[in-house]
């Protein structure tokens, strides 16, 4: 079955970005697409939230924040990877990296449960900070929109998840609990970086890119409004 994105040869000019790039530039291209995986995210951001920020988890032990990072690993990292397998094998999707709009569908309505579980137990401990909740509570809702999107086009879920980091820094920084100067300049490096590596490397228009940045960055926002 051809992709929804083939079925447009009007768009064929403005997909191919990557045909013209050098065999090293696509390497990198990839290395910083699995690396940067929207999956990998949440697991970056508690790992930054326990062990880099300074305030937010100061009462927890080395165990708590293991334990946590366990939690998070589990919903947001090896539940919908377990998922994605599960599909493969029996048949229902295509590809295990989700190429057309149709195979997306029930990854994220997994995702979104998954998310959503991970948020409601990590709201249900008042130790954790509300930081943490906020962004899971985000994720749930791109999750979401992201679903809402695929009907209209395949939007690019590497974007939303870097959309989503970014929107997480600039909330802490509003916060004023600690100085965000670097972080915040790196995670936009990765930002551009991860999203010029999906317009390499994938066949995603920039509309995909920039329209996934922004679902990312607003619902971390909406989190941030709801929880904090």
């Amino acid at each position: 079955m051809l992709s929804n994105e083939l079925s447009n040869p009007g768009n064929t000019s403005e997909v191919r970005v990557s045909e013209s790039q050098p065999g090293v530039v696509k390497l990198f291209a990839y290395l910083f697409s699995y690396l940067f995986h929207p999956l990998f995210i949440p697991l970056y951001v508690t790992y930054f939230l326990a062990y880099v920020h300074p305030n937010d988890f100061v009462g927890f032990s080395n165990s708590g924040k293991s334990r946590l990072m366990l939690l998070v690993g589990l919903n947001a990292v090896a539940f919908p990877l377990i998922t994605v397998l599960l599909l493969k094998g029996l048949g229902f999707i295509q590809s295990i990296f989700l190429r057309t709009q149709r195979d997306r569908i029930i990854p994220y309505i997994a995702s979104m449960t998954f998310y959503f579980w991970a948020q409601y137990v990590l709201r249900e401990q008042p130790a954790v900070p509300r930081i943490l909740v906020a962004f899971m509570f985000g994720v749930f809702i791109s999750s979401s929109m992201a679903l809402i999107a695929n009907i209209y086009n395949k939007i690019s879920m590497h974007a939303i998840g870097m959309g989503g980091l970014v929107g997480l820094f600039l909330v802490i920084m509003q916060q004023d609990t600690m100085l965000m100067t670097w972080p915040l300049s790196l995670v936009i490096l990765i930002a551009g970086i991860v999203c010029t590596s999906r317009m390499i490397v994938s066949d995603h228009r920039p509309k995909e890119i920039y329209s996934g940045l922004f679902i990312g960055l607003i619902c971390q926002f909406i989190g941030a409004v709801m929880y904090l």
